[in-house]
């Protein structure tokens, strides 16, 4: 079981090291193909357009073959698609090596979430928020490393082949390790509620809401937080630059210490807690008049939107309806719908009624999170003898 825990680990950390090295980039592409606003914003759609196809995929595999052996495929897949995105000599197949890049990076967060939660009943106590630190922590690695290389004047093609094989030597052999598979029995099979489903129905309508208001959370403050602070409180760049820092630190701790805190207060007393840091970090972001009260806002957002997005995975992986490849797709489908839906529909608040009201749509979707908490508590039948797991 310990084998089937670090190569988890090392998945998560390796998804989001390759891409916060991607996002990285993104203005290099952008120079090199001559794109204007509205063209990147195509070929990022790509991407995206790969990853929702590859939810589904995912979870049909998963419900048949279980999530391991598609997890450490996709690993293999995703090191080598990061390389072919910088080898497109045009935009149209910058496209479709994005669209590839998408179908592993949304396919392989279906499966690592599913192999995390199996890795999670086996250990009966919470480790999906610690799991998902572990992206937020490669994602930051990545950009980071990615600041480097365009400081150290490599181009895309030699900083992503140094990025692959770099992640390759150190995680392949975490992650390929003969019997890292979690000892649990085989997933259940897809009931009538799943089959055919792309969005969640039923009992994981409301999971998937509370997932979709995370991610519109997460998606408004990675694009909006800096021109929020630069415009409402004129706070110069330098300060403006910290405000998807705050959002990101803190999350990262609360992600770190989340087995420990869904333990002691349980899955709906969690879920309540963080819609309301929500609902407060988006109001004191609202009403605050200074960047620091800004700042001090985005921090306790990203204390409210840290946990929720692990509970959300794995509560959809213990439906008692629904096979748990079926339903960490569905889930997967809303929450990165609301990052996508995110900052477009900031954007198109505040050109109509200011920045201010446009974030206070944040602290409404954080009292919607305190109303559907409940929803978040697996059912009993899925509990099984690990009730730790479900934080009873």
């Amino acid at each position: 079981m310990r084998l089937a825990l670090h190569a988890v680990l090392a998945l998560f950390f390796l998804n989001g090291a390759l891409f916060g090295s991607w996002t990285a980039r993104i203005p290099a592409f952008k120079a090199r193909f001559a794109l204007d606003a509205d063209g990147l914003g195509l070929v990022l759609l790509c991407l995206a357009a790969g990853a929702i196809a590859g939810f589904p995929l995912a979870g049909r595999v998963i419900d048949r073959h279980g999530p391991a052996g598609l997890s450490k495929l996709l690993a293999l897949l995703y090191l080598f698609s990061l390389p072919l995105v910088a080898m497109a000599p045009n935009v149209w197949l910058l496209a479709l090596a994005l669209a590839a890049f998408g179908v592993c990076f949304g396919g392989m967060d279906v499966a690592m979430n599913a192999w995390g939660a199996e890795v999670e009943t086996a250990h009966g106590r919470p480790i999906l928020p610690q799991l998902h630190a572990l992206f937020s922590l490669g994602a930051g690695l990545g950009a980071g490393a990615g600041a480097g290389a365009v400081a150290a004047g490599l181009d895309p093609l030699a900083h992503f082949a140094w990025v692959s094989g770099a992640l390759a030597l150190a995680g392949l052999p975490v992650i390929l390790r003969p019997g890292a598979r979690a000892a649990t029995p085989p997933a259940r099979p897809a009931g009538p509620a799943a089959k055919g489903a792309l969005l969640p129905k039923g009992a994981l309508l409301p999971v998937g809401l509370v997932a979709g208001a995370t991610g519109l959370s997460e998606g408004a403050i990675a694009d909006w937080s800096a021109v929020y602070l630069s415009i409402v409180t004129e706070a110069p760049p330098q300060i403006a630059a910290l405000g998807f820092a705050a959002f990101s630190v803190t999350m990262v701790v609360v992600r770190l210490s989340g087995g420990w805190l869904v333990t002691r207060l349980g899955v709906v007393r969690a879920v309540r807690i963080s819609g309301l840091c929500l609902a407060i970090g988006a109001g004191l972001a609202v009403l605050g008049a200074s960047a620091a009260s800004v700042l001090a806002g985005f921090a306790i957002l990203g204390c409210g939107a840290a946990l929720l997005m692990p509970l959300a995975f794995a509560r959809s992986a213990r439906d008692d309806k629904v096979a748990p490849g079926a339903g960490i797709a569905q889930v997967a489908l809303l929450a990165y719908g609301g990052v996508l839906l995110g900052p477009p529909l900031i954007g198109f608040v505040a050109a109509r009624a200011g920045y201010p009201a446009s974030f206070a749509l944040l602290a409404a979707l954080g009292l919607m999170v305190v109303v559907l908490a409940r929803a978040l508590q697996p059912p009993l039948e899925a509990r099984g003898e690990n009730p730790e797991v479900s934080g009873q």
